[in-house]
């Protein structure tokens, strides 16, 4: 059995949130997604927030989130694909679990979140164009605080999920 909490990080569309909500069923815990829960606490969508903030206002609410959801326990927590951004994110996911870095294709990516109108960071004239720098930006940041990274494909969410807690298992030998 997986001792520790597991924090998902990765680019928008890579399946955190979809992966993440699988996994904990499978190992009986909460599930909690850090953009969820700003939405929940604000009463406001995410864009609405960048829209009246900008980013670093959403980045300060993000963080007082990651800080209050990385302290619990035995909690699966899906993060937004910019949370490693701030090195006090950073810092904590590593000290408070084990971190997973769901990746995939830049086809996989533009594929999954062409439709979503709730990514402020893709309201652009070039999406492609701006999850390609997002990716070449955050990359390092995400490899640097995984304990384990996943490529996210056409596999089934069950596959995914299984080979994901066979990972985390051998961490905990």
């Amino acid at each position: 059995m997986i001792a520790s909490n597991i924090f998902l990080v990765g680019p928008m569309g890579a399946g955190k949130s979809t992966v993440g909500r699988q996994l904990a069923k499978a190992l009986k815990r909460d599930f909690y997604d850090t953009d969820k829960e700003i939405e929940k606490r604000t009463g406001v969508s995410i864009s609405w927030i960048f829209e009246m903030e900008g980013e670093e206002g959403f980045r300060q609410r993000e963080q007082k989130v990651v800080a209050e959801l990385t302290a619990k326990k035995n909690v699966v927590v899906a993060t937004g694909g910019g949370a490693v951004l701030l090195e006090e994110n950073r810092r904590m996911l590593r000290a408070r679990g084990y971190v997973v870095y769901l990746s995939a294709s830049l086809e996989q990516l533009l594929k999954r979140t062409k439709k979503d109108k709730n990514r402020p960071l893709l309201q652009t004239a070039n999406p492609t164009e701006t999850i390609k720098a997002l990716i070449e930006h955050r990359a390092p940041l995400y490899q640097g605080v995984a304990d384990v990274e996943l490529r996210t494909g056409d596999q089934s969410i069950q596959y995914v999920v299984s080979n994901l807690i066979k990972k985390l298992e051998q961490l905990d030998q």
